[in-house]
């Protein structure tokens, strides 16, 4: 009697070589773009279990359709520069920069924000300090901020997926400070799809009549960050 050995292959593995990698590659009985005058059917057929699956604490989106997005992920920054000119004491001083996100990824997504030091004349010590608002604010708190006699430097934020602490636009934070060790903190943030999404930036600055003339600035760092 004759035996037949029968070898199990599977396919779905990275595949590698000098000039490309393949990420979980899989036969498919069909995959492709068809298209017509009226659609467009981007398309994989033939995988295991793919879907999205959840239960408490966990949440997994399956296939290679959850790894492509029809929503590329962008992120724009209305200006690159915030020139308050010529400061007057006690005579605060605002101006907006808008955010737009886009995130077609699964996850959503998260913008977060840092300055590499308060408001500095350069090669110089006077600085303008963060803001400590009317009472009491910091990078992750905000606070009111409507006193003229109230000085510093901070931010406020309104629009799509802010933090809940900027209840209006008197309420203002600090820029988290990477020179004392402070982290970045988010500013815009949502687990969601979206197309569009806007947030306006509105930084204030107020001096009083002691602070050192000069020319003062500083760097303030974004970073958008997808998530699949």
């Amino acid at each position: 009697m004759k035996e037949t050995l029968v070898a199990l292959l599977l396919a779905q593995a990275v595949i590698k070589s000098t000039n490309y990698e393949i990420q979980m590659p899989n036969f498919n009985s069909g995959a492709g773009i068809p298209t017509s005058t009226n659609y467009k059917l981007d398309s994989t057929i033939g995988q295991t279990a793919a879907g999205p699956f959840s239960s408490t604490g966990y949440r997994v989106l399956s296939g290679f359709q959850y790894i492509h997005s029809i929503i590329p992920f962008s992120f724009t920054i209305s200006s690159i520069a915030i020139p308050f000119g010529t400061l007057q004491p006690d005579t605060p001083q605002t101006i907006a920069q808008t955010l737009t996100v886009s995130a077609g990824g699964a996850g959503g997504y998260q913008v977060t924000a840092k300055e590499n030091n308060p408001l500095k004349i350069l090669g110089s010590s006077p600085t303008i300090d963060d803001t400590l608002c009317n009472t009491t604010c910091s990078e992750i708190t905000a606070g009111v901020w409507n006193q003229t006699n109230k000085y510093g430097f901070g931010f406020n934020m309104a629009g799509d997926d802010i933090p809940a602490d900027f209840t209006d636009s008197t309420y203002f934070r600090q820029f988290a400070d990477v020179s004392s060790a402070e982290t970045a903190k988010v500013v815009m943030s949502s687990s969601r799809v979206y197309r569009s999404r806007t947030a306006t930036v509105t930084y204030k600055v107020n001096i009083s009549s002691l602070q050192e003339a000069g020319r003062y600035q500083n760097i303030i760092y974004y970073t958008a960050i997808p998530s699949y």
